[in-house]
């Protein structure tokens, strides 16, 4: 502790005086051999008043590039000894050691690196550098730390280094001191401060300095809990779009024609796959600067390639077997595996990548607990759009006439000219387009595999039944109801938890109103 003192003054001193202090060579062997406690002292006092040739050697200690003997330090490049304070060559001593960097003498050395950042005219890189040392608060680093703030213009910065001072006044010898850090670290509002406020809180014995850290970390506590809320209902969200997305083609191949359809979930998988054929389209014959568009490009692709799919299996099979749903069931259960097996010998076993657009990369930041993903909010975006125009299509639409009135009533409408067959190859083509979308979606925000859709079709059924078999209302509200409330209780008990009392809720929900949160109607309910 005393050196750590001795260091502080020192740096402060020569800071005062504008002096930098060029590295010496006691200084490069005390920072490169010795106990690892002892070399971080050594090291915190270099940085605090670094020359070019101190930054060079803490870069080369980094980088596993200096050996030493009894009484000199060498820097190896290029296969070759360098002298660090003079930067002369050097013919290496056959007993010279490796330099051994152990976890806390790199993160030590990281720290060094970013204090050293300090002074660089990029904000990015001293934004990045104060966040480092954040994490990595130490006393002897203040002087260089205070040096910088008097420096910063960057408003954002400067509060960053605010914190990196009051972290690093937090295991000040002096109590006063440690009462201000505690005082300033509770209106940071951050996870990190937190962290770094329980930590000390376990090695205080003042007891007025616990005092203060506990009631920060308090506000800290009621600061975050709204973020944690923010998080679970935009996670229940997000989570409710992929199911209404999931579920919006069964809204109208179970909802409106009656057809169990247990290969949704693989024409949702071909959604994704020509999700992955255009983003290998783009990145072979189109310029690098175009990548970025291929998603917009593969949205047409995924629909009509489902929806083609959709059509020749509604034409082939579904339509010698409606009004019989067990046979339905059986058939396309074994044509979703068909389509697995297809996709396995096209593509291989394994999953494929999709990567996300630049433009759908990072997030968006609301509080310091809270950053909602851009590729989740698109998908939202994206699921309302898609709803918009199916309720569109169905509501506005000659086809959308067309299907509601062979809905309500097959005779009548195949006595007022429809051709009722044609009608049922293109709902059952909407709907297994409609999958290809949402396939098209989830390849951004999860694994593309032969075994995708199984991960969704359960589930999709249950929004469905749950909504109101043909509802596209109920969807909606089964979709975001069910993804909210499995998020808040994931948090509370776990994700097996949360999916088990999901669906204990859905069975009991079922049980007192069989017909969903809206009457069932269409075929189905003639029947």
């Amino acid at each position: 502790m005393l050196r750590t003192l001795l260091s502080s003054a020192l740096a402060a001193s020569l800071l005062v005086t504008g002096m930098a202090h060029a590295l010496t060579a006691d200084e490069a062997k005390a920072i490169a051999s010795g106990e690892s406690e002892a070399r971080i002292a050594a090291l915190n006092k270099a940085v605090a008043t670094a020359d070019e040739k101190t930054s060079a050697f803490i870069q080369a200690m980094s980088d596993d590039a200096v050996k030493f003997t009894a009484d000199k330090v060498f820097v190896i490049k290029d296969d070759k000894a360098f002298d660090p304070v003079t930067g002369a060559e050097q013919k290496l001593p056959d007993d010279a050691e490796d330099v051994v960097n152990n976890n806390m003498m790199r993160g030590a050395l990281d720290a060094a690196q970013a204090a050293l950042k300090l002074t660089s005219k990029d904000d990015a890189v001293r934004a990045e550098a104060a966040q480092a040392l954040f994490k990595e608060p130490d006393e002897s680093r203040l002087p260089l730390v205070e040096k910088a703030l008097a420096a910063e213009a960057n408003p954002k910065i400067k509060a960053q280094l605010e914190l990196v001072r009051a972290a690093s006044m937090l295991s000040s010898t002096d109590k006063d001191k440690r009462l201000a850090a505690a005082s300033d670290l509770g209106a940071s509002r951050s996870p990190e401060t937190k962290l770094l406020l329980n930590q000390r809180l376990a090695d205080e014995t003042e007891a007025d300095v616990k005092a203060a850290i506990a009631a920060s970390i308090r506000s800290i506590d009621g600061s975050l809990v709204w973020g944690d809320r923010i998080n679970a209902i935009f996670s229940g969200i997000s989570l409710g779009s992929v199911l209404l997305l999931a579920a919006l083609g069964l809204a109208i191949t179970y909802g409106l024609m009656g057809v169990i359809n247990m290969a949704h979930g693989e024409l949702m998988m071909i959604g994704a796959y020509a999700t992955y054929v255009m983003q290998g389209i783009f990145q072979r014959y189109f310029p690098e600067s175009a990548f970025g568009w291929y998603l917009v490009a593969a949205i047409p692709v995924a629909f009509l390639a489902s929806a083609l799919v959709g059509a020749v299996l509604e034409r082939g099979v579904i339509r010698f077997l409606y009004g019989r749903p067990l046979e339905t069931l059986l058939a396309t259960w074994g044509i979703s595996l068909m389509l697995q097996q297809l996709v396995r010998s096209l593509f291989g076993a394994q999953n494929v990548g999709v990567e996300n657009p630049s433009w759908m990369s990072g997030g968006l930041t609301m509080l310091s607990n809270v950053v909602l993903p851009w590729n989740r909010i698109c998908i939202i975006i994206f699921a309302g759009l898609v709803l918009l125009a199916m309720g569109w299509l169905i509501g506005r639409t000659r086809l959308g006439l067309f299907v509601r009135g062979v809905t309500q009533n097959r005779p009548i409408a195949s006595c007022m000219g429809v051709n009722t067959a044609r009608i049922d190859t293109y709902a059952f083509a909407l709907g297994s387009g409609i999958a290809g979308l949402a396939g098209c979606a989830l390849s951004q925000i999860g694994n593309v595999g032969p075994d995708l859709g199984q991960s969704y079709i359960v589930d999709s059924f249950m929004v469905v039944v749950m909504g109101g078999v043909g509802q596209l209302a109920g969807t909606v509200y089964a979709a975001m109801g069910l993804g909210i409330l499995n998020k808040f209780i994931e948090g509370w008990a776990g994700a097996v938890l949360a999916k088990i009392a999901v669906l204990v809720f859905i069975i009991i929900f079922i049980q007192k109103r069989p017909q969903g949160i809206f009457a069932m109607k269409g075929r189905s309910a003639e029947a």
